[in-house]
Protein backbone atom coordinates (compact mmCIF):
# COMPACT_ATOMS: atom_id res chain seq x y z
CA UNK A 1 0.00 0.00 0.00
CA UNK A 2 1.30 3.57 -0.37
CA UNK A 3 1.42 5.19 2.65
CA UNK A 4 1.77 9.00 0.99
CA UNK A 5 -0.50 11.26 -1.49
CA UNK A 6 0.68 14.24 -2.95
CA UNK A 7 -1.58 17.18 -2.36
CA UNK A 8 -3.62 16.95 -5.29
CA UNK A 9 -4.39 13.37 -5.60
CA UNK A 10 -5.45 13.76 -2.28
CA UNK A 11 -7.97 16.75 -2.78
CA UNK A 12 -9.21 15.32 -5.79
CA UNK A 13 -11.12 13.07 -3.89
CA UNK A 14 -11.94 15.59 -0.95
CA UNK A 15 -14.99 17.87 -0.65
CA UNK A 16 -14.14 21.37 0.03
CA UNK A 17 -16.63 23.04 2.38
CA UNK A 18 -17.12 26.53 0.80
CA UNK A 19 -20.28 27.81 0.63
CA UNK A 20 -18.88 31.43 -0.33
CA UNK A 21 -17.89 29.75 -3.59
CA UNK A 22 -20.09 30.54 -6.74
CA UNK A 23 -20.52 27.44 -8.36
CA UNK A 24 -22.47 28.53 -11.13
CA UNK A 25 -20.20 27.93 -14.11
CA UNK A 26 -22.13 29.07 -16.88
CA UNK A 27 -21.63 32.71 -15.22
CA UNK A 28 -19.04 34.78 -17.02
CA UNK A 29 -18.50 38.92 -16.37
CA UNK A 30 -17.58 38.90 -20.17
CA UNK A 31 -19.08 41.26 -22.58
CA UNK A 32 -18.80 41.64 -26.63
CA UNK A 33 -16.38 38.92 -27.26
CA UNK A 34 -14.58 38.66 -30.16
CA UNK A 35 -11.56 36.07 -30.95
CA UNK A 36 -9.38 36.22 -33.62
CA UNK A 37 -7.42 32.61 -33.95
CA UNK A 38 -4.25 32.66 -35.54
CA UNK A 39 -2.09 29.09 -37.04
CA UNK A 40 0.95 29.85 -34.85
CA UNK A 41 -0.39 29.26 -31.65
CA UNK A 42 -1.40 32.92 -30.84
CA UNK A 43 -4.84 33.91 -30.76
CA UNK A 44 -6.06 38.03 -30.12
CA UNK A 45 -9.04 38.56 -27.17
CA UNK A 46 -11.48 41.64 -27.72
CA UNK A 47 -13.61 42.28 -24.71
CA UNK A 48 -15.78 45.04 -23.95
CA UNK A 49 -17.52 45.33 -21.32
CA UNK A 50 -20.14 47.81 -20.07
CA UNK A 51 -18.48 49.16 -16.29
CA UNK A 52 -19.19 52.08 -13.85
CA UNK A 53 -16.01 53.41 -13.37
CA UNK A 54 -15.40 55.78 -10.24
CA UNK A 55 -14.04 59.27 -10.90
CA UNK A 56 -10.57 59.62 -9.86
CA UNK A 57 -7.89 56.26 -9.29
CA UNK A 58 -9.75 53.02 -8.80
CA UNK A 59 -9.11 49.59 -9.39
CA UNK A 60 -11.43 47.33 -11.72
CA UNK A 61 -11.52 43.87 -12.44
CA UNK A 62 -11.87 41.85 -15.30
CA UNK A 63 -12.47 38.31 -14.70
CA UNK A 64 -12.58 35.14 -16.83
CA UNK A 65 -10.11 36.45 -19.44
CA UNK A 66 -7.88 33.86 -20.57
CA UNK A 67 -5.94 31.95 -17.98
CA UNK A 68 -2.21 32.25 -20.17
CA UNK A 69 -2.82 35.92 -20.92
CA UNK A 70 -0.06 37.31 -21.73
CA UNK A 71 0.02 40.67 -20.24
CA UNK A 72 2.38 42.54 -21.87
CA UNK A 73 0.15 42.67 -24.76
CA UNK A 74 -2.73 44.11 -23.09
CA UNK A 75 -4.03 47.01 -24.66
CA UNK A 76 -7.20 48.84 -22.37
CA UNK A 77 -9.29 51.63 -23.55
CA UNK A 78 -12.23 53.33 -22.07
CA UNK A 79 -13.52 57.02 -22.28
CA UNK A 80 -12.06 59.73 -19.91
CA UNK A 81 -9.89 57.27 -18.55
CA UNK A 82 -6.00 56.56 -18.43
CA UNK A 83 -4.53 53.48 -16.89
CA UNK A 84 -1.91 53.35 -14.21
CA UNK A 85 -1.00 49.83 -13.86
CA UNK A 86 -2.40 45.95 -14.19
CA UNK A 87 -2.11 42.68 -12.13
CA UNK A 88 -2.95 39.31 -13.77
CA UNK A 89 -3.89 36.93 -10.70
CA UNK A 90 -2.85 33.61 -12.57
CA UNK A 91 -2.99 32.19 -8.64
CA UNK A 92 -6.13 29.75 -9.69
CA UNK A 93 -8.35 28.12 -6.69
CA UNK A 94 -7.52 24.26 -7.33
CA UNK A 95 -7.25 22.44 -4.42
CA UNK A 96 -3.47 22.30 -4.67
CA UNK A 97 -2.84 25.48 -4.13
CA UNK A 98 -6.06 25.35 -1.87
CA UNK A 99 -3.60 23.45 0.41
CA UNK A 100 -0.53 25.19 -0.25
CA UNK A 101 -1.64 28.31 0.90
CA UNK A 102 -3.16 26.66 4.23
CA UNK A 103 0.51 26.27 5.21
CA UNK A 104 0.64 27.15 8.81
CA UNK A 105 -2.88 27.41 8.79
CA UNK A 106 -5.51 25.25 10.97
CA UNK A 107 -8.19 23.17 8.77
CA UNK A 108 -10.46 20.26 9.86
CA UNK A 109 -10.04 16.67 8.94
CA UNK A 110 -13.15 14.66 8.36
CA UNK A 111 -13.08 11.00 8.36
CA UNK A 112 -16.02 8.90 7.93
CA UNK A 113 -16.14 4.84 9.17
CA UNK A 114 -17.61 3.39 5.39
CA UNK A 115 -18.91 0.32 7.97
CA UNK A 116 -21.00 2.88 10.25
CA UNK A 117 -20.99 6.36 8.73
CA UNK A 118 -19.80 7.67 11.95
CA UNK A 119 -17.87 10.90 11.19
CA UNK A 120 -14.45 11.96 13.05
CA UNK A 121 -13.44 15.64 13.61
CA UNK A 122 -10.08 16.91 13.84
CA UNK A 123 -8.04 19.99 13.97
CA UNK A 124 -5.20 20.05 11.97
CA UNK A 125 -2.18 22.17 10.98
CA UNK A 126 -0.61 22.43 7.86
CA UNK A 127 2.89 21.77 8.13
CA UNK A 128 4.31 20.90 4.45
CA UNK A 129 2.79 19.97 1.12
CA UNK A 130 6.24 18.89 -0.41
CA UNK A 131 5.76 15.47 -1.65
CA UNK A 132 2.42 14.58 0.57
CA UNK A 133 0.68 16.45 3.14
CA UNK A 134 2.24 16.42 6.73
CA UNK A 135 -0.03 18.04 9.60
CA UNK A 136 0.08 18.45 13.14
CA UNK A 137 -2.63 17.12 15.05
CA UNK A 138 -2.46 17.78 18.95
CA UNK A 139 1.13 16.29 20.06
CA UNK A 140 1.40 13.90 16.91
CA UNK A 141 2.76 14.56 13.47
CA UNK A 142 1.22 13.09 10.61
CA UNK A 143 1.52 12.22 7.02
CA UNK A 144 -2.07 12.09 5.39
CA UNK A 145 -2.30 8.45 3.77
CA UNK A 146 -4.12 6.44 1.17
CA UNK A 147 -5.78 4.01 3.99
CA UNK A 148 -9.04 3.68 2.22
CA UNK A 149 -10.81 5.58 4.76
CA UNK A 150 -12.61 8.75 2.85
CA UNK A 151 -11.41 12.32 3.62
CA UNK A 152 -12.62 15.21 4.00
CA UNK A 153 -10.38 18.64 4.42
CA UNK A 154 -12.06 22.08 5.85
CA UNK A 155 -10.73 24.54 5.26
CA UNK A 156 -12.13 27.71 7.39
CA UNK A 157 -11.97 29.92 4.36
CA UNK A 158 -10.76 30.82 0.58
CA UNK A 159 -7.37 32.80 0.69
CA UNK A 160 -8.13 36.40 -0.64
CA UNK A 161 -4.52 35.45 -2.97
CA UNK A 162 -6.46 32.96 -4.56
CA UNK A 163 -9.17 33.28 -7.43
CA UNK A 164 -11.63 31.35 -8.70
CA UNK A 165 -11.32 32.50 -11.90
CA UNK A 166 -8.28 34.09 -14.13
CA UNK A 167 -8.76 37.57 -13.54
CA UNK A 168 -7.13 40.46 -14.92
CA UNK A 169 -6.72 43.65 -12.33
CA UNK A 170 -6.53 47.27 -13.69
CA UNK A 171 -6.05 50.55 -12.07
CA UNK A 172 -7.18 53.59 -13.68
CA UNK A 173 -7.64 57.16 -13.86
CA UNK A 174 -10.79 58.38 -14.57
CA UNK A 175 -11.47 61.93 -14.64
CA UNK A 176 -15.16 61.49 -14.35
CA UNK A 177 -18.05 58.74 -13.16
CA UNK A 178 -20.22 57.26 -14.85
CA UNK A 179 -21.10 54.03 -16.61
CA UNK A 180 -18.84 53.55 -19.98
CA UNK A 181 -17.80 50.34 -22.60
CA UNK A 182 -14.25 49.46 -21.51
CA UNK A 183 -12.25 47.58 -23.93
CA UNK A 184 -8.81 45.01 -23.43
CA UNK A 185 -7.42 43.01 -26.16
CA UNK A 186 -4.26 41.03 -25.30
CA UNK A 187 -2.83 38.11 -26.88
CA UNK A 188 -3.01 34.48 -25.61
CA UNK A 189 -1.59 31.44 -26.75
CA UNK A 190 -4.01 28.20 -25.86
CA UNK A 191 -6.48 28.47 -28.40
CA UNK A 192 -6.01 26.94 -31.99
CA UNK A 193 -7.57 25.61 -35.39
CA UNK A 194 -6.83 23.08 -37.74
CA UNK A 195 -8.51 22.67 -41.40
CA UNK A 196 -9.63 19.02 -42.07
CA UNK A 197 -11.04 18.09 -45.60
CA UNK A 198 -13.40 14.76 -45.96
CA UNK A 199 -13.52 14.01 -49.41
CA UNK A 200 -15.89 10.86 -51.33
CA UNK A 201 -13.70 9.92 -54.54
CA UNK A 202 -16.15 8.53 -57.14
CA UNK A 203 -13.45 6.67 -59.48
CA UNK A 204 -16.31 5.83 -62.03
CA UNK A 205 -17.49 9.22 -62.41
CA UNK A 206 -14.18 11.03 -61.99
CA UNK A 207 -14.92 13.38 -59.25
CA UNK A 208 -14.22 14.06 -56.00
CA UNK A 209 -17.12 15.53 -52.88
CA UNK A 210 -15.10 17.53 -50.53
CA UNK A 211 -16.15 19.10 -47.30
CA UNK A 212 -14.01 21.35 -45.36
CA UNK A 213 -14.30 21.99 -41.39
CA UNK A 214 -12.70 24.30 -38.98
CA UNK A 215 -11.38 21.93 -35.89
CA UNK A 216 -10.87 24.59 -32.97
CA UNK A 217 -9.28 23.76 -29.92
CA UNK A 218 -9.59 25.66 -26.73
CA UNK A 219 -6.32 24.93 -23.93
CA UNK A 220 -6.24 28.67 -22.39
CA UNK A 221 -8.53 27.28 -19.33
CA UNK A 222 -10.85 29.60 -20.39
CA UNK A 223 -14.82 29.71 -21.68
CA UNK A 224 -15.53 32.68 -24.66
CA UNK A 225 -19.12 32.88 -24.51
CA UNK A 226 -21.10 33.60 -27.87
CA UNK A 227 -17.97 34.56 -29.42
CA UNK A 228 -17.15 36.78 -32.81
CA UNK A 229 -14.84 34.53 -34.21
CA UNK A 230 -12.22 34.87 -36.87
CA UNK A 231 -9.57 32.68 -38.25
CA UNK A 232 -6.51 33.33 -40.15
CA UNK A 233 -5.15 31.03 -42.64
CA UNK A 234 -1.16 32.02 -42.25
CA UNK A 235 1.58 32.23 -39.77
CA UNK A 236 2.18 35.77 -38.72
CA UNK A 237 5.16 35.32 -36.94
CA UNK A 238 7.50 36.86 -38.62
CA UNK A 239 10.69 34.22 -37.36
CA UNK A 240 11.57 33.49 -41.03
CA UNK A 241 13.52 30.43 -42.20
CA UNK A 242 13.54 28.49 -45.02
CA UNK A 243 10.29 26.82 -46.65
CA UNK A 244 9.44 22.99 -46.96
CA UNK A 245 9.08 21.99 -50.09
CA UNK A 246 5.57 21.11 -51.04
CA UNK A 247 5.17 17.08 -52.23
CA UNK A 248 1.74 17.41 -52.01
CA UNK A 249 1.22 20.19 -55.14
CA UNK A 250 1.84 19.72 -58.66
CA UNK A 251 1.52 22.87 -59.31
CA UNK A 252 0.52 26.32 -57.67
CA UNK A 253 -2.45 28.50 -58.33
CA UNK A 254 -3.12 31.81 -59.54
CA UNK A 255 -6.29 32.75 -59.16
CA UNK A 256 -7.44 35.38 -55.93
CA UNK A 257 -10.04 33.94 -53.58
CA UNK A 258 -13.32 35.66 -53.11
CA UNK A 259 -12.29 35.86 -49.35
CA UNK A 260 -11.30 39.02 -47.47
CA UNK A 261 -7.41 38.88 -47.47
CA UNK A 262 -5.17 40.93 -44.30
CA UNK A 263 -1.95 41.08 -46.13
CA UNK A 264 -0.72 37.98 -46.91
CA UNK A 265 -2.90 36.41 -45.26
CA UNK A 266 -6.93 34.79 -45.85
CA UNK A 267 -9.55 35.25 -43.41
CA UNK A 268 -11.91 31.98 -42.96
CA UNK A 269 -14.96 34.26 -40.36
CA UNK A 270 -17.28 31.92 -38.33
CA UNK A 271 -20.80 32.64 -39.75
CA UNK A 272 -22.79 33.65 -36.57
CA UNK A 273 -21.17 33.65 -32.77
CA UNK A 274 -20.01 30.70 -31.27
CA UNK A 275 -19.43 29.93 -27.65
CA UNK A 276 -15.40 28.32 -27.82
CA UNK A 277 -15.76 26.07 -24.55
CA UNK A 278 -12.48 24.99 -22.18
CA UNK A 279 -10.76 21.55 -23.07
CA UNK A 280 -13.00 21.66 -25.86
CA UNK A 281 -12.77 20.75 -29.40
CA UNK A 282 -15.34 22.08 -32.00
CA UNK A 283 -15.64 21.50 -35.96
CA UNK A 284 -17.54 24.18 -38.39
CA UNK A 285 -17.92 23.58 -41.72
CA UNK A 286 -16.49 26.16 -44.27
CA UNK A 287 -16.66 24.28 -47.88
CA UNK A 288 -19.07 22.20 -49.23
CA UNK A 289 -18.43 21.43 -53.08
CA UNK A 290 -19.61 18.52 -55.36
CA UNK A 291 -18.77 16.96 -58.38
CA UNK A 292 -14.51 18.24 -58.52
CA UNK A 293 -13.08 16.28 -61.31
CA UNK A 294 -10.58 14.19 -60.14
CA UNK A 295 -8.48 11.26 -60.81
CA UNK A 296 -6.29 8.22 -59.43
CA UNK A 297 -2.63 9.07 -60.34
CA UNK A 298 -0.07 5.80 -59.90
CA UNK A 299 3.57 6.97 -59.33
CA UNK A 300 7.24 5.69 -59.20
CA UNK A 301 10.20 7.37 -58.54
CA UNK A 302 13.89 5.73 -59.73
CA UNK A 303 17.39 6.97 -58.85
CA UNK A 304 20.18 6.82 -61.15
CA UNK A 305 21.58 3.47 -61.70
CA UNK A 306 19.05 2.02 -59.61
CA UNK A 307 18.80 -2.13 -59.62
CA UNK A 308 15.87 -3.17 -58.19
CA UNK A 309 16.39 -7.39 -56.68
CA UNK A 310 12.28 -7.10 -56.05
CA UNK A 311 9.56 -5.35 -57.61
CA UNK A 312 7.80 -2.61 -55.43
CA UNK A 313 4.07 -1.40 -55.24
CA UNK A 314 4.12 1.98 -57.10
CA UNK A 315 2.43 5.00 -55.03
CA UNK A 316 -1.68 5.59 -55.64
CA UNK A 317 -2.56 9.29 -54.71
CA UNK A 318 -5.77 11.31 -55.99
CA UNK A 319 -5.47 14.65 -58.21
CA UNK A 320 -7.91 17.11 -58.46
CA UNK A 321 -7.63 21.17 -58.79
CA UNK A 322 -8.87 24.30 -56.60
CA UNK A 323 -9.36 26.21 -59.37
CA UNK A 324 -12.92 28.42 -59.96
CA UNK A 325 -13.64 26.48 -63.12
CA UNK A 326 -14.45 23.08 -62.47
CA UNK A 327 -12.53 22.67 -59.14
CA UNK A 328 -12.97 23.46 -55.54
CA UNK A 329 -13.13 27.09 -56.36
CA UNK A 330 -11.04 28.32 -53.18
CA UNK A 331 -8.23 28.90 -51.36
CA UNK A 332 -7.06 25.97 -49.51
CA UNK A 333 -5.72 26.69 -45.71
CA UNK A 334 -3.05 23.71 -44.34
CA UNK A 335 -4.92 20.96 -43.08
CA UNK A 336 -5.35 16.75 -43.41
CA UNK A 337 -7.54 15.74 -46.18
CA UNK A 338 -9.08 12.45 -45.64
CA UNK A 339 -10.50 10.25 -48.49
CA UNK A 340 -13.32 8.10 -48.70
CA UNK A 341 -14.78 5.60 -51.56
CA UNK A 342 -17.64 3.54 -51.61
CA UNK A 343 -17.71 -0.25 -51.96
CA UNK A 344 -19.96 -2.15 -53.83
CA UNK A 345 -22.89 -2.07 -51.08
CA UNK A 346 -22.74 1.69 -51.20
CA UNK A 347 -21.02 2.06 -48.10
CA UNK A 348 -17.82 5.06 -47.85
CA UNK A 349 -14.82 3.21 -46.84
CA UNK A 350 -11.46 4.81 -45.88
CA UNK A 351 -8.81 4.64 -48.20
CA UNK A 352 -6.18 6.85 -47.38
CA UNK A 353 -5.10 10.39 -46.20
CA UNK A 354 -2.33 12.95 -46.45
CA UNK A 355 -2.02 16.35 -45.59
CA UNK A 356 -1.65 19.82 -47.30
CA UNK A 357 0.20 23.18 -47.23
CA UNK A 358 -1.38 26.19 -47.26
CA UNK A 359 -2.83 26.60 -50.96
CA UNK A 360 -3.77 29.13 -53.45
CA UNK A 361 -6.88 28.93 -55.59
CA UNK A 362 -5.85 27.50 -58.80
CA UNK A 363 -3.74 24.71 -57.49
CA UNK A 364 -3.46 21.02 -59.04
CA UNK A 365 -2.82 19.30 -55.57
CA UNK A 366 -1.93 15.30 -55.77
CA UNK A 367 -1.46 13.24 -52.62
CA UNK A 368 -0.82 10.35 -51.96
CA UNK A 369 -3.22 7.67 -50.23
CA UNK A 370 -0.15 4.66 -50.21
CA UNK A 371 0.66 1.60 -52.29
CA UNK A 372 -1.18 0.20 -54.69
CA UNK A 373 -2.58 -3.69 -54.10
CA UNK A 374 -2.49 -5.02 -57.68
CA UNK A 375 0.33 -2.49 -59.68
CA UNK A 376 3.79 -3.27 -59.41
CA UNK A 377 7.38 -2.10 -60.88
CA UNK A 378 10.83 -3.16 -60.87
CA UNK A 379 13.61 -0.71 -62.01
CA UNK A 380 17.17 -2.70 -63.57
CA UNK A 381 20.15 -1.64 -65.10
CA UNK A 382 19.93 -4.03 -68.07
CA UNK A 383 23.46 -2.94 -69.20
CA UNK A 384 26.12 -0.48 -68.60
CA UNK A 385 29.47 -0.07 -70.78
CA UNK A 386 32.07 2.33 -71.34
CA UNK A 387 32.43 3.91 -75.12
CA UNK A 388 34.82 6.18 -76.39
CA UNK A 389 34.56 10.08 -76.57
CA UNK A 390 34.21 9.53 -80.08
CA UNK A 391 31.46 6.84 -79.81
CA UNK A 392 29.91 9.60 -77.91
CA UNK A 393 30.15 12.30 -79.94
CA UNK A 394 28.85 10.55 -83.02
CA UNK A 395 25.30 10.35 -81.21
CA UNK A 396 25.58 14.18 -81.10
CA UNK A 397 22.64 16.10 -83.33
CA UNK A 398 24.21 18.74 -84.69
CA UNK A 399 27.34 19.61 -86.78
CA UNK A 400 28.91 23.05 -87.84
CA UNK A 401 29.77 23.61 -91.62
CA UNK A 402 29.89 26.28 -93.86
CA UNK A 403 30.25 25.68 -97.72
CA UNK A 404 31.09 21.65 -97.22
CA UNK A 405 34.04 22.83 -94.65
CA UNK A 406 34.41 22.31 -90.83
CA UNK A 407 34.52 25.55 -89.38
CA UNK A 408 34.84 24.60 -85.45
CA UNK A 409 37.31 21.99 -84.38
CA UNK A 410 37.51 21.03 -80.58
CA UNK A 411 39.92 20.12 -78.82
CA UNK A 412 39.78 17.63 -75.82
CA UNK A 413 42.20 18.99 -72.71
CA UNK A 414 41.54 16.36 -70.71
CA UNK A 415 40.21 12.98 -70.90
CA UNK A 416 36.37 12.06 -70.38
CA UNK A 417 35.10 8.66 -69.74
CA UNK A 418 31.39 8.16 -71.44
CA UNK A 419 29.17 5.28 -70.61
CA UNK A 420 25.88 4.11 -71.99
CA UNK A 421 23.53 2.76 -69.77
CA UNK A 422 20.14 1.16 -70.77
CA UNK A 423 17.58 0.73 -68.03
CA UNK A 424 14.83 -1.97 -68.14
CA UNK A 425 11.51 -0.89 -66.34
CA UNK A 426 9.03 -3.49 -65.78
CA UNK A 427 5.42 -3.10 -64.95
CA UNK A 428 2.73 -5.19 -63.99
CA UNK A 429 -1.06 -5.14 -63.28
CA UNK A 430 -3.24 -7.04 -62.01
CA UNK A 431 -6.16 -5.11 -61.75
CA UNK A 432 -8.96 -5.87 -64.71
CA UNK A 433 -8.33 -2.70 -66.89
CA UNK A 434 -5.59 -1.02 -67.83
CA UNK A 435 -3.82 1.28 -66.32
CA UNK A 436 -1.17 4.49 -66.37
CA UNK A 437 1.74 4.57 -64.13
CA UNK A 438 4.22 8.16 -64.31
CA UNK A 439 7.30 6.99 -63.54
CA UNK A 440 10.08 9.88 -62.99
CA UNK A 441 13.53 8.83 -63.48
CA UNK A 442 15.84 10.73 -61.63
CA UNK A 443 19.60 11.44 -61.18
CA UNK A 444 20.05 12.78 -64.34
CA UNK A 445 21.79 16.09 -63.63
CA UNK A 446 25.43 16.22 -62.20
CA UNK A 447 26.38 19.30 -61.86
CA UNK A 448 28.03 21.17 -64.93
CA UNK A 449 29.73 18.44 -66.44
CA UNK A 450 27.59 15.93 -66.52
CA UNK A 451 24.75 17.97 -67.98
CA UNK A 452 25.09 17.20 -71.72
CA UNK A 453 23.83 13.38 -71.12
CA UNK A 454 21.77 12.26 -74.29
CA UNK A 455 18.73 9.97 -74.35
CA UNK A 456 19.55 7.62 -77.49
CA UNK A 457 16.52 5.54 -77.46
CA UNK A 458 13.15 5.44 -75.59
CA UNK A 459 10.25 2.87 -75.79
CA UNK A 460 7.62 5.69 -74.41
CA UNK A 461 8.73 8.97 -75.53
CA UNK A 462 9.15 10.95 -72.36
CA UNK A 463 9.21 14.32 -70.84
CA UNK A 464 11.82 16.88 -69.33
CA UNK A 465 10.31 18.10 -66.33
CA UNK A 466 13.97 19.61 -65.70
CA UNK A 467 17.75 19.29 -65.93
CA UNK A 468 17.61 16.00 -63.29
CA UNK A 469 14.10 14.18 -64.00
CA UNK A 470 12.48 13.05 -67.43
CA UNK A 471 8.63 11.77 -66.80
CA UNK A 472 7.32 8.75 -68.30
CA UNK A 473 3.42 7.82 -68.62
CA UNK A 474 3.60 4.18 -69.30
CA UNK A 475 0.30 2.41 -70.24
CA UNK A 476 0.10 -0.98 -68.65
CA UNK A 477 -2.62 -3.52 -69.80
CA UNK A 478 -5.39 -4.89 -67.92
CA UNK A 479 -4.22 -8.13 -65.98
CA UNK A 480 -0.57 -7.88 -67.99
CA UNK A 481 2.50 -7.08 -67.90
CA UNK A 482 4.61 -4.50 -69.46
CA UNK A 483 8.70 -3.66 -70.23
CA UNK A 484 9.81 -0.19 -71.21
CA UNK A 485 13.54 0.32 -72.08
CA UNK A 486 15.38 3.54 -72.26
CA UNK A 487 19.36 3.99 -73.57
CA UNK A 488 21.16 7.15 -71.77
CA UNK A 489 24.74 8.02 -72.66
CA UNK A 490 26.24 9.92 -70.39
CA UNK A 491 29.58 10.74 -68.76
CA UNK A 492 28.80 9.40 -65.31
Amino acid sequence: MTFRKTAATLLATAALALPALAQDSQESAQGDVAVTIYQNGQSMVEDVRRLDIARGTTRIEFPDVSAQIRPATLSFAAQDTAIVEQNFDFDLLTPTKLMEKAIGQTVTLIRTNPATGTETRERAEVLSTAGGVVVRIGDRIEVLRDDGLPVRVVFDEVPPNLRARPTLSVTLNSSRSGARDASIRYLTPGLGWTADYVALFHEGEGTVDMQGWVTLTNNTGTTFFDADTLLVAGDPSGRGGYSQPRRDMVRPGTQTADRERLGDFYLYPIEGRTTIANAQTKQVNFLDVQGVPARRVYTAGVSWLTNQENPSPVSTAISFNSSREGGLGDALPAGTVRFYQRDAQGNPQFIGENGIGHTPMGSTLSLRTGDAFDIFTQAEVESRERITAAEYERTARYRVIEDGEVVREVEVDRAVQHYRTTMRYTFTNAKPEPVVVELTQSGLDRYWWGRDYRIVSEDVEGESLNLGNRLYRVTVPANGERVVRVTYETRF
